[in-house]
C-alpha cells in the first residue's frame, strides 16, 4: 500500500503513464539524497527539475485534456494519475511537487474557457517545456477574489491591466499565467474576469520571490500589459465560478503531496530507530515508541485509504453525482493535517536526528505545515463541508456503485462544473452501509456509536440560530462530521482492497480517540448548552485495547525498516 521507489510499477496504468512516473523516480534516485538535501539548504531553485519535465514531456503528458491533444494518445486529464505522480514528487520534497501543483492551478481556467486560441497556446506552452501559474492571490487581499486590485482599463478592442499578484508559485518562469483581475467601470459580478499573461512578457514584472525556499513563490506586477480578446477566458460569473472551480482540482493534489512527504518520512525513521541501541536495546524496543510507529502506520494507511477511494469520485463526477465537492476538501483539509501528525510522531521518536542537513525529515519537518495553509486554510475548508452535512446525514438517495477507476479516461467533467454553488443541495448514498459492513470489527462498532452521538446531537439539541453563526462552535461540530465522512470511505476501500481487518481495527483505534478529543472540544466550546454537552461527553470511548492485533500491526510497521533509503 505503502510507495516504494525500489518496487514501484504500476501494472494498472498505460505502459507511457508507468514509463514517466519510473522516470520521475530514477531522475531523483540518480541524483540522489545529498543532492536533495544541498540544494534544499541551500534554496537552489529546481530549474533541473523542470528542465528534465519538459524535456520527458511529464507536463504536457498528464496536464493536458484530450480535447487539446492534437490526437496524441497518451495525452489526457486522468486524475489517478495526477494524484501518483503527485504523491511521488510529495516523497522526493514539496519542493518538488509545488510547480507541478500550481501549475495544474495555472491552467485550470484555460482548459475551462472556451478561447480556442488560449487553450492551443496553453497546449504549445506545456509542449515546450513550459510551467503554469495562477495569478489569483494579493498582497492586500489574499485570496478575497471580491476586492481584486488588477484592474483592466478599456484600450481599443481590449484592455490594459495594471496591478500586481502576490504568493504565486511559478510567477517567476510561467508560460501560461492564468490572471484574475476585474474591469475598470464595471459593477456587480460582470466586472470579474480571466485572462492569460506570459512572465516573458516586457511588461510583466517579477518583483521578488516572497519566501525563503527552493520555491519561487512570486510577487510580480503587471503595468499597461497589454490584454487582447485572445487573451480573455472568463467574464462576469463564469471567472468567479473558475477560480473555484479550479481550487477544486487542484487542491485534491495536496493530499497526496502529503502522502508522499509521510511514508518517506515513516521509512527513513523506522530505519533508524529500529537499528538504534539506547540503554543496552533497540530503541524499538521501548513501547512509547512502539506506540507512535503503529499510530504513524495508521494515520498514514488511513490516509492513503481515503485518498485513493475519493479518486473513483472525482473521476465518475458528473451534473448528477457531485459527491466529489465533499470529499474534495477533506482530502485537502483531513488529509493534510494527518500527514502533519505522522511526521510530527516519527520525528518525536527519532529526537534530534530528524534535526540533521542530511535527513529527508529535516526538510519534511520544516515543509510539512504549509499543505494545510494552501488552497484554503483548514477552517475555510471546513466551513466548506458543513453546507453538506444536513444532506449527508439524513438524506440518503440510491447511487449506483462507483467502481475502481484506474481506467485511460479523460476526466473531462472537471472543466465543465459550471456555477459553483448549489453545495447543500448535493446528495448522498447512505453512509451507515460501510459501517455496518464491518460492524464485526471492534473499533469501527465503537466509532459508528460515537456517530451515532452526533446524529442525536443534531436531531435531540441542534444548534439555534446564534450557535449557527459562532464559526468557533461550528467548526467543532464540523470536526466531528468530517470524521464520520473519513471513516466511510476508509472503510469503502479497505473492503476493495481486501484489507486486513486488525489494520482497519487499528485505524479505527485511532480514529476512537480522535473523536473523543473532538467531543472534549465542542463541549467546552463558549457557546455549547448542557444538552450539547451531555451528548459530546457521552460520545467519549476508549477504543477496544488488543494485544495481538497491535503487536501484528507493529510487525508490520517493524518489517519497513531497512526497506527503502534513498540512493545516496
Amino acid at each position: 500500500m505503502l510507495l516504494n521507489p525500489r518496487e514501484y510499477d504500476p501494472a494498472h496504468f498505460d505502459a507511457e503513464t508507468r514509463r514517466l512516473l519510473r522516470a520521475t523516480i530514477d531522475w531523483f534516485e540518480q541524483r540522489g539524497k545529498a543532492k536533495l538535501t544541498e540544494d534544499y539548504h541551500n534554496r537552489t531553485f529546481y530549474a533541473d527539475f523542470i528542465e528534465f519535465a519538459g524535456k520527458e514531456g511529464l507536463f504536457s503528458t498528464f496536464l493536458t485534456p484530450a480535447a487539446n491533444a492534437g490526437g496524441h494518445p497518451d495525452k489526457r486529464w486522468d486524475t489517478s494519475r495526477v494524484a501518483a505522480l503527485s504523491e511521488i514528487l510529495g516523497f522526493y520534497g514539496l519542493n518538488y511537487w509545488y510547480p507541478w501543483q500550481v501549475t495544474i492551478l495555472g491552467l485550470g481556467p484555460v482548459w475551462q474557457s472556451g478561447n480556442d486560441v488560449a487553450r492551443k497556446r496553453a497546449a504549445d506552452a506545456l509542449d515546450a517545456g513550459g510551467v503554469g501559474a495562477f495569478g489569483l492571490s494579493e498582497k492586500d487581499h489574499g485570496a478575497d477574489i471580491y476586492s481584486s486590485d488588477m484592474v483592466l482599463t478599456k484600450d481599443g478592442d481590449g484592455y490594459r491591466a495594471t496591478g500586481s499578484k502576490y504568493y504565486i508559485g511559478n510567477g517567476n518562469c510561467a508560460r501560461t499565467v492564468s490572471v484574475f483581475g476585474r474591469i475598470d467601470g464595471v459593477e456587480g459580478p460582470g466586472q470579474y474576469v480571466f485572462f492569460y499573461a506570459d512572465s516573458e512578457h516586457p511588461n510583466y514584472h517579477v518583483v521578488k520571490n516572497v519566501v525563503p525556499s527552493q520555491m519561487y513563490v512570486a510577487e510580480f506586477r503587471l503595468e499597461d500589459y497589454p490584454v487582447h480578446a485572445d487573451d480573455i477566458l472568463h467574464v462576469g460569473a463564469e471567472a468567479f465560478s473558475a477560480a473555484l472551480n479550479t481550487v477544486n482540482i487542484g487542491k485534491f493534489n495536496l493530499c497526496f503531496g502529503g502522502i508522499g512527504m509521510a511514508t518517506h518520512s515513516l521509512y527513513e525513521a523506522i530505519t533508524h530507530a529500529h537499528n538504534r541501541v539506547l540503554y543496552g536495546k533497540p530503541v524499538t524496543d521501548f513501547p512509547h515508541v512502539r506506540r507512535e510507529f503503529v499510530e504513524a502506520y495508521a494515520r498514514l494507511t488511513a490516509m492513503k485509504l481515503f485518498s485513493d477511494r475519493a479518486v473513483d469520485y472525482f473521476r465518475s463526477a458528473g451534473p448528477d453525482d457531485r459527491r466529489y465537492l465533499l470529499f474534495n476538501p477533506i482530502t485537502k483539509m483531513k488529509v493534510t493535517t494527518e500527514a502533519q501528525k505522522v511526521i510530527g510522531l516519527v520525528a518525536d521518536v527519532v529526537a534530534a536526528k530528524g534535526f540533521e542537513a542530511d535527513t529527508y525529515l529535516a526538510m519534511s519537518k520544516n515543509d510539512i505545515d504549509g499543505l494545510p495553509k494552501l488552497e484554503g486554510t483548514v477552517a475555510v475548508n471546513l466551513a466548506l463541508i458543513a453546507k453538506f452535512m444536513p444532506n449527508y446525514l439524513f438524506a440518503p438517495q440510491e447511487y449506483a456503485p462507483v467502481p475502481t477507476r484506474t481506467d485511460a479516461a479523460d476526466d473531462e467533467f472537471l472543466f465543465r462544473q459550471g456555477p459553483a454553488r448549489g453545495l447543500s443541495k448535493v446528495r448522498f448514498h447512505d453512509w451507515k452501509t460501510a459501517y455496518a459492513e464491518a460492524a464485526h470489527i471492534p473499533n469501527v462498532a465503537l466509532f459508528t456509536e460515537q456517530a451515532g452521538a452526533l446524529v442525536k446531537l443534531l436531531t435531540e439539541a441542534a444548534p439555534d440560530e446564534a450557535q449557527q453563526a459562532d464559526l468557533d462552535f461550528g467548526l467543532a461540530l464540523t470536526e466531528l462530521f468530517t470524521l464520520v465522512v473519513y471513516g466511510q470511505l476508509i472503510l469503502e476501500q479497505a473492503r476493495i482492497t481486501g484489507l486486513d481487518d486488525e489494520v482497519v481495527d487499528q485505524i479505527f483505534a485511532v480514529l476512537v480517540q480522535d473523536f473523543s478529543v473532538a467531543a472534549v472540544d465542542l463541549n467546552g466550546k463558549a457557546s455549547s448548552t448542557e444538552a450539547q454537552q451531555a451528548i459530546a461527553l457521552a460520545a467519549l470511548r476508549k477504543p477496544v485495547v488488543d494485544a495481538e492485533r497491535f503487536e501484528n500491526v507493529w510487525a508490520r510497521v517493524r518489517a519497513l525498516s531497512g526497506v527503502y533509503a534513498m540512493n545516496p
